[in-house]
């Protein structure tokens, strides 16, 4: 699978990949306005603080996703064509991922 987001700083995916991760955001979105009610109704605080640690692993998930399709695509792409600099991006984005 070859893509040109390193080339040209941008990924291209296929109509497949862009419904599944929109849709994945689009449930994430749900469950914000669904924790946004929670908090307008003074739901006890427990009761959110779980919906909130269910948001950010539904997050942690769908860039997971992205960064598995970024190594097996870009990078990978990149060190074949000898372009190591692109490791220097890979410790960057682990340091983030990290914090």
């Amino acid at each position: 699978m070859e893509k040109e987001c390193c080339k040209h700083r941008k990924t291209h995916r296929s109509q497949r990949d862009v419904e599944l991760l929109t849709n994945r955001l689009s449930r994430i979105g749900g469950q914000i306005n669904g924790i946004k009610k929670m908090i307008a109704e003074d739901v006890y605080c427990n009761d959110v603080l779980v919906q909130l640690a269910s948001v950010e692993r539904a997050v942690k998930s769908v860039s997971n996703i992205i960064l598995e399709d970024h190594l097996k695509g870009c990078i990978a792409d990149d060190l074949e064509n000898g372009k190591i600099e692109s490791m220097d991006e890979v410790v960057e984005l682990f340091k983030r991922f990290n914090k």
